[in-house]
């Protein structure tokens, strides 16, 4: 069973949700055919402290799951939740560009339907398996996440997903299990940073997990964030989210989940194995070499106001701690 209020990342989901999200979540609905919804969505008398969502159109698959979203499952407390402009228009998406800006500038190029997702390796069950037919037996949940970049930057984000560890039961793993691998579509038309010939990432984008992390409850596969289906520059049609990560662990646009039984080489341990380790827990006391942890810039900011904040171990998610117990957390950072 999910945990609603952990002891020190979730606390009370009245202090966290604007009004002008779930009115804006409200006017989505209606677009998109989520009538049935409409009485689970509460509507609280805050201070608005957010601009209006972008509608966008949803897929059948997506509009239907609406209905039955458990709001608020889990939520940060009192921290406010980054703008919508922010979380879409922020973001390190190397399948098209360098720059944060060009995911939003050219993601729209991404076919996401159809979509479908491989699971392999070490289970009883493998098999193509469509989106729809992926997300289908499971509930969607909102959980409202921190996010950090190893770059120093940091977001709240509102996503709507499910647990990884309900999509991997159901494959049924082996006990060759010990380690989960993800890989990230490629499609050169597509993809304007798999094009340049600047690139030095050897695609597709790779990432994993050890197997307990990956059945952890606040392990989530997202496909949507502020309650409407998940923008092509934010990893549609599914990502992965690990809020006790740095977000480059938090893969996007999967196309294949494989289960193995040795660790698997990811994308940023390929290219600077020195700056980049398997776990990248977010660990205030390891800095990067090219930039301290000690703090982070929540986002939105500006020169003048930049909105510094100290970091926590672990993101504040201290309840994943136990996953580490023994851990030299300095050597595997």
């Amino acid at each position: 069973m999910l945990i609603k209020s952990p002891p020190t990342s979730a606390e009370r989901e009245s202090d966290v949700t604007p009004e002008a999200v779930y009115l804006s979540r409200r006017r989505f609905m209606i677009a998109a055919g989520g009538l049935a919804a409409m009485g689970a969505l509460p509507l609280r008398a805050e201070s608005q402290r957010y601009v209006d969502v972008e509608p966008a159109a949803a897929p059948a698959w997506f509009a239907d799951k609406l209905a039955e979203v458990r709001w608020g499952a889990i939520t940060p407390g009192e921290e406010a939740l980054t703008p919508f402009k922010d979380v879409t228009h922020y973001n390190n998406f190397y399948e098209f560009g360098t720059s944060k800006g060009d995911p939003a500038r050219y993601a729209d190029k991404l076919e996401v339907e159809p979509w479908a997702v491989m699971i392999d390796g070490a289970v009883a069950k493998p098999g193509l398996v469509s989106l729809g037919g992926l997300v289908g037996p499971h509930q969607l949940e909102e959980r409202i996440y921190r996010l950090r970049c190893v770059e120093g930057w940091s977001m709240v984000i509102p996503w709507l997903g499910f647990p990884l560890s309900a999509l991997l039961k159901l494959a049924e793993p082996t006990g060759q299990a010990k380690y989960v691998r993800f890989e990230t579509k490629v499609a050169a038309e597509q993809m304007a940073g798999v094009r340049s010939g600047f690139s030095l990432i050897d695609w597709p984008y790779v990432e994993g997990l050890r197997m307990d992390e990956a059945m952890h409850p606040l392990t989530i596969l997202a496909v949507g964030l502020y309650g409407r289906v998940l923008p092509n520059q934010n990893g549609a049609p599914l990502r992965l989210v690990v809020p006790w990560k740095y977000g480059f662990k938090s893969i996007k646009s999967i196309v294949r989940i494989s289960l193995l039984e040795e660790q698997p080489r990811t994308t940023w341990e390929g290219l600077a194995p020195d700056e980049y380790g398997f776990y990248a827990n977010v660990n205030p006391g390891v800095d990067h070499p090219r930039w301290s942890q000690a703090n982070e810039r929540r986002l939105p900011g500006s020169l003048f106001r930049p909105n510094v904040i100290p970091t926590r171990l672990f993101n504040g998610y201290d309840e994943v701690a136990a996953l580490y117990s023994g851990l030299d957390l300095r050597r595997y950072y």
